[in-house]
Order: C-alpha cells, then structure tokens, then sequence
C-alpha cells in the first residue's frame, strides 16, 4: 500500500510506508502526470512566473539596475509588447510573441545586494512564495553559485546573469544552472595575445583580487595567461568586496617594482581601485625602463563610465558591447535605447538573451517541466544573439562564442562611447576541454518545492 500526501500547492505527493513493494507503472513516470507531480511551479493558469533576482543595493547594484531593465525588456517581448528586439534576430528560433506555450509573461524581483545569504534568500521566495518557474539575474559570482545550488535543490532552472568566475560552470556546475556569460579563463586567453603585443614578454605584474570565487579564478586565469608570455607574478593581494577605500592596498605597488598593476575588481569596486590608483599616479610613472600599465580583465561600459578619464587607454574584455554592428546587437541596442534613452551594458544584454533562451527551449520542449526544458538547452547551437555563433555544451552548460578585448576609448563620440573594441577572439581560440575545472551536473531529476 501506499499514502497520498496533500502538499500546499494541492499536488498529490506519494509517500510509499514502510514495507510496500509495489512498483509505479510506467506510464505514471512520464508525461503530464510526472510534470505535474514532480517539477516545482508547473504552471496551470494563463500566466507563467519568472524570478528576476538581481543586486538591486551594493557594490554591483549599476549592473543590477541594467539587469532589471532589460530582464523587463524580454518579458515585454516575449509577451508580444514593443518592436520585438532580438526576437527578429535569434535563430533557430521558436518563440512567437504570445508569451511562453501561450502563457502570459509575469516576473517578481529580488534584490541580492551582492550577498550570496540574501540572493538564497530572495530566490527561495520567488520560487516558495511566488511561484516563479526560473530565476535569473544576478552581478556576482558568489551570488550565482550559490542561488544555482538553491534551483538545483528546488528543481527550477537558472538562468545565470553576470557570472565571470570559472566555478560557476566548473567546479561548481549543476544540472539546473546555465551560463551565457564567458568565463575568466577565457579572459585570460583573449588578452594575452594582445597584453603581448602593446606591452612585450617582460612585464612585472601586481595583482589587486576581489577576495571571493570570481576574484580568485580571474587573478590565476589572468596570471596564468600572462606567466605563458614571460611575465613575473611580483605580488599578489587579496582585497574585501565593497572596500570602497583601496589607498591602503595601492601604497605598495609603487614600490613593488611591478610595472603593471592588474585589478581583479568588478563594478564600484573597480571604479574606485582605478581611480586612485591613477590618482596615485600610476598612468604616470616609468618603472624598469617602461610605461606603467594597468590591466582591467573584465570591463564594462558601466566601470568605464564610473571611472571617467581614469578609464582611458585601459585593456581589458568583455562578454559584448553596444557598439557592435551584428543585427542581433542593434536590434537589441534600439530596443533597449527607445525604451530607457541609453545603450544596454553587457549586463543587460546577458540577462536578456538568458531570458529568452529560457523561452525559446521551454517552446522547443512543449512543456514547463525542467528536466525537459534542460534537454533542449544541453547542445543548443543559435546565432543572431550578439556573440556570433553560440553552443550551449552540454557537458557545462557553458555558452561558448566570441570574446571582445576592449579598451577605455580615449576620444569618446558620446558620453557612451567609452570602450572601444580593439579585438574580436573567436570562440575557437578560447575553446577549452570542459574537465579542466572538475565538477559533477548532478541528476536532471526535478524535485518538489
């Protein structure tokens, strides 16, 4: 025998006592009688939930304020409102403007505040409280691996935002989790070949790390890659997320006898780092018979606009910018533009395309429930998304395309004309064997809220 449980969304849950033996038919273990018994949120109405959870407060609350609003964007899309944005660029695609399987689009918002406690948080609400069927969002990596473990538990997929470290889809990987954005590793790949040839093989390099998974796997991607072309790793320093205050950590550089100061920050964090140090100096001085220069590995449109003048002349990379002439990005860039009266960052655009993604693959699966919605997003090859030809592998759930090399561009046309893109790396030369970082997806079973 075996007893049927009310859970609070008035499912039947079947809870076998002890001593039964009897097996389930088949029949009982797919279809919709699986889906509805075994994936959180299915929903039933003419509405579907997405979770928006993004850093709303905090160090990255920029980025997450550019995630709200094009995360907005696409439900707007997706529902048929607007011109449409990158719905008329995406291939294969199979959405159709009438929301999600005809379900009309509606979204809740968290705010992480760039803390992995308080994303946890707000995400087990949405999907608790509110019954948000995906969450997305998100401008740090700590924040990402920690909600993407949360949805792995609670069998709702995640769709991840701004997420640069190599554990998000590395050590840290799950089945329910995927990334559009690139990785640091691949960063590091991107540069190298271009740090070479503006600044040669003999570079002392100093190295600034945010202290939490992201900072750590940029500083060993960067340092790595850097290390391959013959530069000497003089120092490396970690400091707190949200210092505010770097004075105290710049001091030593100046007599560190590096001759290259490379800033593992992000957001606020990277504006102020930048800015003193070259209030320090830096941009200035001669060391070793060379030009002192700084390295920012992962840029943004909304760092350099914080930075200012300081930003001028910076390398780094970027997942995507707004300048960029596909008709992916400029039917994106027109969108976002009419609708805000500013360019989409790279924030924005990530957000975005998870979103439909996420639509595109629940349309292709016929059904909300997850670990068929997973199925269609494990080997997806698309295009028209901004980042040229895209694969989402299987074997990680990374999205593996394009990189940009970027720069503080230092004849700006607009007060949005702030990086320039000095390189575009195909997603060959910064191809790798998924294994290199460990991890395990775990089961594609999906579990009860």
């Amino acid at each position: 025998m075996s007893k049927f449980l009310i859970n609070r969304r008035g499912l039947l849950r079947a809870g076998a006592v002890a001593g039964a033996t009897l097996a389930a038919p088949t029949f009982f273990t797919r279809g919709a009688y699986a889906q509805d018994m075994m994936s959180c949120n299915m929903p039933t109405g003419s509405t579907v939930t997405l979770g928006f959870n993004v850093p709303q407060t905090g160090p990255y609350a920029d980025e997450g304020a550019d995630e709200l609003k094009a995360l907005q964007l696409a439900a707007k899309h997706l529902n048929g409102e607007g011109d449409g944005g990158m719905l008329n660029t995406f291939t294969p695609n199979t959405l159709k403007g009438n929301g999600i399987l005809g379900k009309k689009v509606e979204y809740v918002t968290g705010d992480t505040q760039t803390k992995s406690d308080a994303a946890r948080d707000s995400a087990k609400r949405m999907i608790e409280k509110e019954g948000a069927v995906m969450i997305t969002g998100g401008s740090s990596s700590g924040v990402a691996i920690a909600v993407q473990s949360l949805c792995q538990d609670m069998g709702v997929l995640f769709m991840a935002g701004l997420t640069h470290s190599n554990d998000t889809t590395g050590k840290d990987k799950r089945r329910y989790g995927f990334r559009h954005f690139f990785n640091a590793y691949q960063s590091g790949e991107a540069l190298a070949p271009v740090l070479q040839a503006e600044y040669g093989s003999d570079r002392r390099a100093y190295h600034l790390t945010a202290d939490y998974t992201w900072g750590w796997t940029q500083e060993e991607s960067i340092k790595n890659a850097t290390e391959n072309l013959g530069w000497e790793t003089v120092q490396t320093v970690k400091t707190p997320v949200g210092a505010g205050d770097f004075s105290q950590y710049i001091t030593p550089v100046l007599n560190s006898g590096a001759d290259v100061l490379i800033l593992n920050h992000y957001g606020g964090d990277m504006v102020n780092s930048l800015t003193q140090a070259v209030q320090f100096g830096l941009k200035d001085k001669q060391v070793n018979g060379k030009n002192f220069e700084i390295v920012v590995p992962l840029f943004s449109r909304l760092m350099a606009q914080g930075a200012g003048k300081a930003a001028e002349n910076i390398l780094g990379s970027a997942n995507w910018n707004w300048s960029l002439q596909d008709a992916g990005s400029q039917a994106f860039v027109k969108s976002f533009g009419e609708e805000y009266g500013f360019p989409p960052s790279q924030a924005a655009h990530t957000c975005y395309v998870q979103a439909l993604l996420y639509a595109d693959a629940v349309e292709r699966a016929g059904t909300f429930y997850a670990p068929e919605v997973i199925k269609a997003l494990e080997g997806f090859e698309f295009d028209g998304m901004g980042n040229g030809p895209t694969l989402y592998r299987a074997a990680d759930h990374q999205c593996m395309k394009d990189v940009l090399v970027v720069r503080g561009n230092p004849n700006p046309q607009s007060e949005f004309d702030l990086l320039e893109v000095v390189k575009v790396v195909s997603r060959s030369d910064v191809d790798y064997d998924p294994s290199i970082f460990g991890g395990e997806l775990g089961p594609d079973t999906a579990k009860n809220c």
